[in-house]
């Protein structure tokens, strides 16, 4: 399992960034709480909680969690879903995930038209397109978009220490980080606290080893991380 599924938050308040939709008597925190679940749209780049904090909502919404990806789901997949709504694992109704649902086409999100706008099934999409190019407009209507940010610096920096120390403590080795190495893993993700938990494994995985000791030297840090917060366009830029 990646270290990201390992200690991926289990409440709100271990979920790393977005307070500006999470701290206290934030909009979706209140959601979240209130068990009236709306259709919603999460938008936003990789590694920055939509998945973790879907699966928060539907938890306790007390509601069965179907989740899709846009690029492999077909027609057939979402037929299922719908058929689950008579049967007894869909009687306190449904939410559906639908994770890079900008890749399902137009008939594809039509198709769940019906069932979002009588409330039998909750749809949570997200997506990290701009939705209002990249999603059909009846869905829009019948939802509520939450943009998601990348996760400054300084909040990614404790969930990378405490990558480390798990780390540690399955491997059972002493772990030294030479100083400044967690910082520049946080400042060098872009944002995306999945991947900076990846080069904080990978960097584990390839520091030496001395009498039971492993040292992360700020070198290797670097090398692993230097091309990490590179993002480019279609078109290259």
């Amino acid at each position: 399992m990646p270290l990201a599924d390992k200690i991926r938050p289990t409440s709100i308040d271990q979920v790393v960034g977005q307070t500006h939709l999470l701290g206290e008597g934030r909009p979706l925190r209140k959601i979240i709480t209130s068990n009236q679940i709306p259709n919603m749209i999460f938008y936003g780049p990789s590694g920055v909680g939509k998945t973790t904090v879907a699966r928060m909502i539907a938890e306790n919404a007390g509601k069965r969690l179907h989740k899709l990806n846009g690029t492999t789901a077909s027609l057939a997949d979402i037929k299922q879903v719908v058929e689950e709504l008579d049967t007894i694992m869909g009687q306190n109704g449904i939410i559906l995930y639908l994770d890079e649902i900008q890749y399902l086409n137009k008939k594809q999100q039509q198709s769940l038209l019906e069932y979002i706008e009588n409330g039998r099934i909750t749809l949570i999409a997200s997506t990290t397109e701009n939705p209002y190019f990249y999603i059909y407009n009846a869905i829009l209507s019948r939802s509520t978009v939450f943009e998601f940010k990348p996760v400054s610096p300084e909040e990614m920096e404790p969930a990378v220490m405490r990558g480390f120390h798990l780390l540690a403590e399955e491997q059972q080795v002493e772990l030294e980080l030479e100083p400044g190495v967690a910082e520049h893993i946080s400042r060098g993700c872009g944002g995306d606290v999945r991947k900076a938990l990846n080069t904080v494994e990978i960097c584990v995985l390839t520091a030496d080893l001395k009498d039971g000791k492993k040292t992360v030297s700020l070198e290797l840090a670097k090398e692993l991380t230097q091309k990490s917060a590179m993002r480019y366009d279609r078109a290259g830029d």
